[in-house]
């Protein structure tokens, strides 16, 4: 996985870098999250990697149809053309993480035993707000495995507030 995100690094800091300098981080992102799912469609994925294909076919294949920034067009032939389209999840995300930076906006997963309520949710976000000074955009997920409590993944920062988690750490301190 590494790997990929290596390979997959330089082209989404490319991809950042044109949109942001034309002004179309948010038409980039469109495109990208629109291409990767496209791509994703194993019917389509086994096509990419046909022999026979021509870049114009590929891009045809696809590019939502109608009137696109040619320098998206550009960069998604280049990618084609140097057999990294199996890279479009990697590049995507990447790119949505450079996008979020750029924005102020840090994205965080909340994994929970149950399903966190409006009011939960946006206590965790004010407390975020407060102690990283940004923007904060949630994605909520239930894990019953947790048995209670949540888990907050803000990138760096992983905050384990999960009843699991405090069951092994009491466990390892019996043990011990």
């Amino acid at each position: 996985m590494s790997q990929v995100l290596t390979l997959a690094r330089p082209y989404a800091r490319a991809a950042f870098s044109l949109a942001r300098d034309h002004g179309r981080l948010p038409q980039w992102a469109g495109l990208l999250g629109f291409v990767h799912q496209v791509a994703a469609d194993p019917r389509v994925a086994r096509l990419l990697g046909h022999p026979a294909l021509q870049t114009e076919q590929v891009l045809e294949l696809l590019l939502p149809p109608g009137d696109l920034d040619p320098n998206f067009r550009q960069f998604l032939a280049l990618l084609a053309e140097n057999g990294r389209l199996r890279l479009l999840p990697e590049i995507h995300a990447l790119f949505e993480q450079l996008k979020a930076e750029e924005e102020g906006v840090l994205r965080v997963r909340v994994r929970s035993a149950t399903a966190l309520d409006d009011a939960e949710t946006q206590r965790i976000v004010e407390a975020l707000k407060r102690r990283f000074g940004r923007e904060v955009e949630v994605r909520r997920e239930v894990d019953p495995e947790l048995l209670g409590g949540a888990v907050i993944d803000a990138g760096n920062v992983v905050i384990d507030g999960s009843l699991r988690s405090k069951l092994a750490r009491l466990e390892a301190a019996l043990l011990h």
